[in-house]
C-alpha cells in the first residue's frame, strides 16, 4: 500500500505520477500505452502500478482506457514537478550547468529533496515563476498556470511567434536550439513554408534559418500580437 498521508511516496511512484501529469492526466486519461512510452518500461509493469495507484486514490484507472489523476494524485504529481523544476533552474543559474544538461540531473535529485530543502530553494531563487526550459513551476499550494501554446509547425508565413517552453529530455536539440537562438522568449518569424518539402524559413534575430518540422518539434510558442 502507499502511504499518501505521511508523505512515504516512493520515486517508481512519482515517476508515474509526473508522467501521467506531463501527459494531460489531470485534465483527460491517458492511455498505459503512452505512459509505458514515456517510461520506458513494460506493459506489465504498467498496469500493475496503475493499479496500486487507484487503490492508494491516486488516479481514477479504467482497464483497457487508461488513467486521470485525482486531485491528490495531481497535488502529489505538481510537489514532484515543482521540486524538479527548482532544481533545474538551481543547477543552471547558481551552479552554472547547461540546460541541457540539468533535466536528468533533476530527475536523479528531485527524489531526495525535503519539503525544507524546497522551501529553501525556492526562496534562494526568489520564488521563480519559470524553469529554464521556460516550463511554469507550480506554487507550493500546487497551482499551475495553464498556457495556450502551440507546437511551432503549426504556424504559417507572416506569422510572428515568442517561444514560451522547449521540451527538455533531448540534450542534443537542447544544445542545437540554443545555437539557433530558439529559447524561451525569442520572437521567431516564419517567412515561408514549403508543405512538399516540409520546410520552414525562420527569421531568428535578423538570420534566417531553414528547419523541417522534426527540428521544431518540441518548441511551443504564442503569437505576438
Amino acid at each position: 500500500m502507499i502511504d499518501t498521508m505521511n508523505d512515504h511516496v516512493t520515486p517508481a511512484v512519482q515517476d508515474y505520477l509526473k508522467a501521467i501529469h506531463s501527459l494531460g492526466g489531470a485534465d483527460q486519461m491517458v492511455s498505459p500505452v503512452d505512459i509505458k512510452g514515456r517510461l520506458k518500461v513494460r506493459a506489465p509493469s504498467v498496469t500493475g502500478m496503475l493499479k496500486r495507484l487507484a487503490e492508494a486514490g491516486l488516479i481514477r484507472y479504467e482497464a483497457g482506457r487508461g488513467a486521470c489523476l485525482t486531485k491528490t494524485g495531481i497535488a502529489q504529481a505538481r510537489r514532484v514537478i515543482r521540486r524538479h523544476r527548482l532544481l533545474e533552474l538551481f543547477l543552471t543559474r547558481v551552479l552554472g550547468l547547461d540546460w541541457s544538461e540539468v533535466d536528468a540531473e533533476a530527475d536523479a535529485l528531485e527524489h531526495a529533496i525535503s519539503p525544507r530543502l524546497e522551501e529553501a530553494l525556492a526562496k534562494h531563487l526568489g520564488e521563480p515563476l519559470e524553469d529554464p526550459h521556460g516550463h511554469p513551476i507550480p506554487s507550493a499550494k500546487g497551482n499551475l498556470k495553464k498556457r495556450n501554446l502551440r507546437p511551432l509547425d503549426q504556424f504559417r508565413a507572416g506569422q510572428c511567434v515568442i517561444i514560451r517552453e522547449v521540451q527538455d529530455d533531448n540534450p542534443a536539440r537542447l544544445r542545437r536550439w540554443q545555437t539557433l537562438g530558439l529559447v524561451p522568449g525569442s520572437t521567431v518569424r516564419f517567412l515561408s513554408h514549403q508543405p512538399l518539402d516540409d520546410l520552414f524559413k525562420l527569421d531568428v534575430g535578423g538570420q534566417v534559418i531553414p528547419l523541417g518540422s522534426e527540428g521544431l518539434a518540441g518548441l511551443r510558442g504564442e503569437l505576438v500580437e
